[in-house]
């Protein structure tokens, strides 16, 4: 077994993966023509500016410059070296690196106590679940499971478990197996006492539920009292591999449904989220007991256009849709949401009704988010009151006069209007008042501060001279045939490109051509070292450039690589021309004049 990964290898993997697929685990990708664009995991935004090319094996975002290959993204993505990326492609298209995987540093610094961690979490996942399905010691957790509504099948696919009612079973059980006990401390595991720093069991006697990470990792729990005990849930803590801001509940197991379907559904807890799986719902998640969050949004941006939020109908979920809804639809999803009827939540309504009617009657008859404005702004007034209804009916034209498109504020208005009988006239008349003074509000800097995403705008290109798209042209032709490139070598002469980075691809590419027979953009952006190189370099092979270079063409990016050094050679003439001049040096003067009329003939 080697230590470092054979190139051939490499070349036998780079060949095998396809980079849609492996980036489309993570970004969702559309195809237009020839390439695939998606929204990019790099830097925020609400238009997509990432493209994936399938025929050149690369990636590249015209928004933040971010490009490479595929091994590059997951280096990227991951923050994991380049032969951890290798180990990972391999493992996915079952390719053997010949590789003593000991050498491989698969995580980072304090690697060994955070693996530590997602091994005693995978662990207790197993034996958890082993003790609810397989031992009469998790028998009357199980009955308690089944009489609630879950299936044999839910249990098996969310992997609910049960924990013994000890103080230490679990301190002992990983301690016989070397795991540090002030390492599970830290997983949250166990809890450590101050009086004599002994260590007892966090969660004891109850039911209990994985936390997965986006990559399938266990690296949490959360345990359900039997009964009536306090409190009802309990959670494990903020840990460095368990972060609730950061975490979707059941997003591994959604990722697929969501994708397929661009949509997702939004949920209050994980009980919702696994009663909406027995109904047929498979693409539901959660957020971990907390608020809706950047992290999340970024997460969800990545593989939906439409989000569904169903929350509980009581006041607080109605209160929690309002506020997720506002951050979704400032991040540019299509949003539906589901209200709940009869104060019910969606396990509930589930027992009580049955799948079929809350796919069609909850899921299938979600409201538009204006919809649903209409019903949060009526909570708690009376619209048989006069001042209630007229402030009621002032709200709505205000939350209408925020909607781009003109057919669906002529919608909501109509349904405004036939619900009040109302004059259609007078409502657009107030509309129409309403956004010129929102919009003369905006303008004199008084806006209402609102919580949008932050996007990186990249600054304006600003003008490149003519022999810098030259020498970017010459590149792009290069990359796609050794041939010219050492044409393009004969032709400077012994000169240099004039911008020290496209030199230094210049560079690399010939010295990448005479090492490696097979060759392709992938496998150069392999070779190059330089990160800013890289995304250079990506951001040259999306050019649209023709397939074939006549040598006039070359000729031509050739002579306004030469010229500009000449340019500057005039210039620098001219320079001491006039300090000649200056200095009353006729002679040298004369001399200098020459030169550069020679040089701008050369021209």
């Amino acid at each position: 077994m080697a230590d470092r990964i054979a190139e051939e290898k490499i070349d036998e993997v780079r060949q095998a993966v396809d980079i849609v697929e492996i980036i489309g685990d993570y970004v969702q990708l559309k195809k237009q023509g020839r390439n695939y664009f998606g929204l990019c995991p790099f830097h925020g935004e609400n238009s997509p500016s990432f493209s994936v090319s399938p025929d050149k094996q690369i990636f590249h975002c015209f928004g933040c410059g971010a490009g490479g290959n595929v091994f590059s993204f997951l280096m990227d993505i991951e923050g994991i070296s380049f032969q951890e990326a290798a180990v990972k492609l391999a493992a996915k298209v079952n390719i053997d690196l010949d590789l003593n995987l000991s050498s491989v540093h698969t995580e980072r610094k304090a690697s060994k106590e955070i693996q530590a961690m997602l091994d005693a979490h995978e662990l207790l996942r197993k034996f958890y679940h082993h003790l609810l399905v397989n031992t009469k010691e998790g028998q009357h957790a199980l009955e308690y499971l089944l009489e609630r509504g879950f299936t044999h099948e839910s249990i098996d696919k969310f992997q609910i478990g049960y924990s013994l009612n000890s103080w230490d079973f679990v301190v002992k059980f990983l301690s016989k197996r070397d795991y540090p006990p002030e390492w599970m401390e830290k997983a949250g595991i166990i809890i450590k006492r101050e009086k004599d720093g002994t260590y007892f069991d966090r969660f004891r006697d109850r039911i209990m539920f994985p936390i997965l990470d986006r990559h399938g990792n266990t690296i949490a729990f959360s345990g359900r009292s039997l009964g009536a005990g306090e409190p009802k849930y309990l959670n494990s803590p903020e840990t460095a591999i368990f972060h609730k801001s950061k975490t979707l509940y059941n997003f591994h197991q959604a990722k697929t449904s969501i994708k397929k379907l661009h949509q997702a559904v939004l949920f209050e807890g994980f009980a919702d989220v696994i009663a909406a799986d027995r109904a047929g719902v498979e693409n539901g998640i959660a957020t971990m007991g907390t608020a809706l969050t950047d992290d999340h949004i970024a997460i969800l941006r990545q593989n939906a256009d439409t989000i569904t939020i169903c929350y509980d109908s009581d006041n607080a979920g109605i209160e929690a849709a309002y506020r997720a809804g506002n951050l979704l639809t400032e991040a540019g999803f299509q949003l539906k949401v589901a209200v709940m009827p009869d104060g019910l939540d969606p396990d509930e309504y589930i027992k009580l009704y049955g799948p079929e009617k809350f796919q069609k009657e909850v899921i299938g008859a979600s409201h538009t988010w204006m919809g649903f404005k209409f019903l949060y702004f009526r909570r708690g007034k009376n619209l048989n009151n006069e001042g209630d209804r007229l402030s009621y009916i002032e709200e709505i034209i205000k939350e209408i006069s925020k909607l781009s498109k003109a057919v669906e504020r002529d919608h909501y208005l109509r349904q405004l209007a036939s619900e009040f009988s109302l004059s259609l006239d007078a409502l657009e008349q107030q509309q129409k008042q309403i956004y010129f003074a929102e919009k003369k509000n905006a303008a004199s800097g008084h806006t209402p501060v609102t919580h949008k995403p932050i996007i990186i705008q990249k600054p304006a290109k600003e003008l490149k001279p003519a022999f810098h798209k030259a020498e970017r042209c010459l590149i792009a032709h290069m990359l796609r045939s050794r041939d010219v490139a050492y044409k393009v070598q004969e032709l400077l002469q012994g000169n240099g490109f004039n911008m020290d980075e496209h030199q230094a691809i210049f560079t690399y590419l010939l010295g990448f051509y005479e090492d490696h027979l097979e060759s392709g953009p992938s496998a150069f952006l392999s070779y190059i070292q330089d990160e800013n190189l890289r995304r250079t370099v990506a951001d040259i092979e999306m050019m649209s450039i023709n397939d074939e270079v006549s040598n006039q063409e070359l000729m031509d990016y050739i002579k306004q690589v030469l010229n500009y050094k000449k340019l500057l050679k005039i210039k620098e003439k001219e320079v001491e021309q006039k300090e000649a001049e200056r200095q009353n040096d006729i002679l040298k003067a004369v001399a200098l004049g020459t030169e550069i009329m020679q040089l701008r003939k050369s021209l």
